[in-house]
């Protein structure tokens, strides 16, 4: 899908996105302190394709993502050789581990890196809450026509519920919409703002394979297409009369 190539990470001491702050509190007469991120809140849309009866997803690659698959499998450098006995030359106990390190090193840079579909993740349409000029529905319509290319009034979109996301680190709300569309609101072809550094694939998710769809762990995907796809499943699937395979 993508090429992902030239990896270089690097510290962040400034970001439109995070802003990492530490708390300090007391709890119950116990001084405590936790590290977190300021973020903005979000809307994400379940969309429902009534012409042919499929869910409405989008595809990308998400860097934070692969970074972490990254950190999962490469090589773990050596354990550090034990001190030398007391009166041993400097020079020939740094010897061994001058090798020892170059051999880390060689292993790590040798190693290859994951493909690049390992950062790739199936999600619902979402974007960011950074527009204090528009409601939460009038933001979802734009992501809804920007991402998939369905043109939706902000007032056909259905709220579902709103649930804080990332509790330990950034603790963002995010809220939730449903929207029903059919062919006949298919105004472009979506894929984000290349702008905007986005790249996205619109795909579809037949109807009947939904929930083998949420639970096959082989598919990345985020907890918003799992809940989502019950919540269907449970208040929209007897409007349709159609078996969603649960």
């Amino acid at each position: 899908m993508e090429q992902i190539n030239n990896i270089e990470v690097v510290p962040c001491t400034n970001s439109n996105y995070l802003k990492p702050f530490r708390v300090h509190y007391n709890q119950n007469g116990t001084k405590k302190s936790w590290d977190f991120m300021r973020t903005h809140d979000s809307v994400s849309v379940l969309i429902f394709n009534t012409t042919s009866h499929c869910f409405v997803l989008v595809k990308q690659f998400r860097p934070a993502v692969y970074m972490c698959e990254w950190e999962r499998t490469k090589p773990q450098p050596p354990e550090p050789a034990e001190q030398a006995e007391e009166g041993v030359a400097s020079a020939e106990a740094a010897a061994p581990e001058s090798q020892a390190g170059q051999a880390a090193s060689a292993g790590e840079s040798s190693s290859p890196e994951p493909p690049a579909s390992a950062g790739v993740t199936y999600e619902l349409c979402a974007g960011l809450v950074d527009k204090p000029d528009l409601s939460l529905e009038e933001i979802a319509r734009q992501e809804v026509l920007e991402e998939c290319g369905y043109d939706v009034p902000a007032s056909k979109l259905r709220r579902i519920t709103s649930y804080r996301s990332g509790v330990g680190v950034t603790g963002s709300k995010q809220t939730m919409f449903y929207a029903e569309v059919s062919d006949e609101n298919r105004v472009g072809e979506g894929g984000g703002e290349p702008q905007e550094g986005e790249l996205i694939e619109v795909v579809k998710v037949p109807l009947h394979e939904a929930m083998m769809f949420a639970y096959d762990e082989s598919i990345p995907k985020t907890m918003g297409v799992i809940f989502s796809f019950i919540w269907f499943h449970n208040n929209m699937s007897p409007k349709y009369k159609i078996s969603t395979n649960v």
